[in-house]
């Protein structure tokens, strides 16, 4: 049946009824009209008398049948905000309305200094000052990354662009013996992990698969496969505890891959293993063209009320929330205490990857909006308020930026291609009948394009 079609039946539906009520209306009224009595109206006037009260008791009936549903209706709406409201209303406040999730702040956008009773944090204006140079060197190697992407010199990027809050933050938070399991947008966390930046473009270049060594930076390859890091995460967790070590993990992951299969596992084992390890999820909104609404009903740092162990939200463009909150959940989980959420509650003012166009899916508003509470402008109006900065560190500051993303430039342009053999190189420890087959295959077929131009030019 067409839209047309049903809702032409409706209109009918509607008319037939009105119809019926208007001529209920004309035979009451003329009932009431005074004139003469009559044997039939004699006779009817008993039974209408005995039909008024069924009449009132089946209209209040209907009445009290029709209002509950509503009022339940009510009451849901008035217990529990609609999908979106909640999540997105709480990066407005530090403390939030009694139907709001808390969510931890202590840097608000117009760069004013607030206090927390549980987490709070002390920095010098020489640690300040780096946090903020962190995050200005780490957007301009992203906005480099973006570029060379776009002038066919990277295959893929995905962009941090409004996180680097929550990267920095919670990088920093970390020791020297924590251990980082990334997912593919932490290069705020290599950055401060000291992994190059030009190494990172590597992976997404083609020309390695990683490019960096793990355990030289305890920072683990980025793992494009959702949500599988958060089960490593945990498994290496696992192992620390049991060798007794005084060290955390730490495992990154988006709102979207919360939904994975992987993740949920990840908290089961780590809660009932007691692992010390450290789940942070980075909610930008959103997982590709999904919200944050289609992920979960509930706030997300309250999933792990369900598995056994804490969860906080943070301001995830507030680096100094970000830094108080990771530094005590790695803390809670180094002490013994088992494991800990934080979602960072942040914003991808970016595409999801290069090949993504958000415009398809989301309102600028609502990128406008979020605009506003940048994470590095809030920190230089901290910084400029209270005197803490003077130009000449803004201004020494955008020089190195610019030296940052020349280096990187010239870094990918000259980097060379990989031996097309290195592919077959430590599989196998002590070498493999079948990888032997393949590699002098492989060989065969790369030597055919040789002969191919010997040939040509002959």
């Amino acid at each position: 049946m067409t839209v047309e079609s049903t809702a032409a039946r409706d209109e009918a539906r509607r008319s037939s009824g009105k119809r019926t009520s208007a001529k209920t209306a004309t035979t009451a009224a003329a009932s009431k009209s005074p004139a003469k009595k009559s044997p039939a109206r004699s006779a009817a006037k008993p039974a209408a008398k005995t039909a008024k009260p069924a009449a009132r008791t089946a209209k209040k009936s209907a009445a009290k049948t029709a209002a509950k549903p509503a009022a339940k209706s009510a009451a849901r709406s008035a217990k529990a905000p609609a999908a979106g409201t909640t999540t997105r209303n709480a990066a407005a406040t530090a403390g939030g309305r009694q139907d709001e999730p808390q969510l931890v702040q202590l840097l608000t956008p117009e760069g004013e200094r607030l206090t927390h009773p549980e987490y709070e944090i002390d920095l010098s204006a020489e640690e300040l000052r780096g946090l903020y140079r962190d995050m200005v060197l780490t957007r301009r190697f992203d906005a480099e990354a973006t570029s060379l992407q776009r002038q066919g010199e990277l295959g893929l990027w995905a962009s941090l662009l409004g996180q680097e809050a929550a990267q920095i933050g919670s990088g920093r938070a970390l020791r020297e013996d924590d251990y980082v399991f990334p997912t593919y947008r932490e290069h705020g966390v290599a950055w401060c992990r000291g992994v190059d930046p030009a190494n990172l473009l590597g992976m997404f270049r083609g020309v390695n698969n990683g490019g960096w060594d793990p355990n030289t930076n305890n920072f683990q390859l980025y793992t494009i496969v959702i949500g599988s890091q958060a089960l490593h995460a945990t498994g290496y967790a696992m192992g620390v505890a049991k060798d007794g070590a005084d060290a955390a993990v730490i495992a990154y992951f988006g709102d979207g891959a919360s939904s994975q299969g992987d993740v949920a596992e990840a908290f089961t084992f780590s809660a009932v293993y007691n692992a010390p390890v450290v789940f942070f999820c980075q909610n930008n909104q959103w997982a590709i063209s999904e919200p944050t609404e289609k992920q979960s009903r509930v706030p997300i740092y309250q999933r792990a009320q369900g598995f056994g162990f804490p969860g906080v939200r943070v301001d995830g463009n507030d680096v100094l929330a970000c830094l108080a909150v990771t530094r005590a959940a790695l803390a809670h989980a180094r002490s013994g205490q088992g494991p800990m959420l934080v979602e960072a509650f942040t914003y991808r003012m970016g595409a999801h990857t290069t090949s993504d166009d958000p415009t398809r899916y989301r309102a600028d508003d609502e990128r406008a909006s979020w605009e506003s509470k940048d994470p590095i402008l809030r920190v230089r109006r901290y910084l400029e308020s209270e005197g803490l900065a003077d130009e000449a560190f803004f201004s020494a500051l955008e020089e190195e930026s610019e030296q940052l993303g020349l280096s990187v430039r010239e870094k990918i342009r000259t980097m060379p291609d990989p031996d097309t053999m290195a592919i077959f190189e430590n599989i196998y420890a002590d070498g493999h009948a079948l990888v032997d087959e393949e590699r002098a295959q492989f060989a065969a077929y790369m030597a055919s394009f040789e002969d191919s131009a010997h040939q040509e030019v002959n």
